[in-house]
């Protein structure tokens, strides 16, 4: 990513201050947006669950998990988990900005934090816990290629959430609400600044 770039997404990102989830009920996670050129065209990662991890199997996510004892922060729950699922070295990782909290319909508070890696990228993934690697073109996410409104019945009452498709897959639920909002931020910079939206 350029530095100007960088710069970029920095900004946006700290314009909005963290909506934060505080709530004991809710276990803890964090997982990593990472946003990085392939041949000249921003793309962002995304994965999908195997059929042998214990929750949301097959459903398409960020790298990232719950937090174990050993984290001394969130940051350090997305770091850890993105590199045991796809291999990227904590070290390789230039953290950008963060994003609102989000939960999940199992009961996790999601902190999302926002970095981007070298490209391209020599991903070594955990097959026990990702089926594959998606990397998503930020410019077409942009264009509103693929989107549309899901709506669910909570507690009786419909909630409208945004869905994503691309090449087949159904990005949904709080990966999708994490994804929304980082878009809707990265939607604020100029196009002068906004590198992310050539295609």
């Amino acid at each position: 990513m350029e530095p100007s770039t960088k710069v970029a997404v920095r900004r946006v990102l700290s314009q909005t201050p963290k909506s934060t989830l505080v709530d004991p009920e809710l276990t803890p996670a964090g997982v990593m947006v990472l946003m990085y050129a392939v041949d000249g065209r921003y793309r962002v990662l995304l994965n999908v669950r195997s059929d042998t991890v214990e929750e949301h199997k097959g459903e398409i996510s960020f790298p990232g998990g719950r937090r174990d004892e050993g984290d001394e922060t969130l940051l350090d729950t997305a770091l850890r988990e993105t590199h045991e699922e796809m291999g990227i070295r904590p070290e390789d990782v230039e953290v950008l900005g963060e994003l609102d909290d989000q939960t999940t319909n199992s009961n996790y508070a999601i902190s999302p934090f926002v970095g981007t890696i070298p490209s391209p990228y020599p991903f070594k993934v955990n097959e026990r816990e990702v089926a594959k690697i998606i990397e998503v073109p930020v410019s077409a996410l942009l264009d509103g290629y693929g989107i549309r409104d899901e709506v669910r019945m909570v507690d009786g009452q419909p909630v409208s959430s945004p869905l994503y498709s691309y090449e087949g897959h159904l990005i949904f639920g709080a990966t999708a609400k994490v994804l929304s909002r980082f878009l809707e931020l990265l939607d604020t910079a100029t196009d002068e600044e906004a590198e992310w939206k050539r295609k």
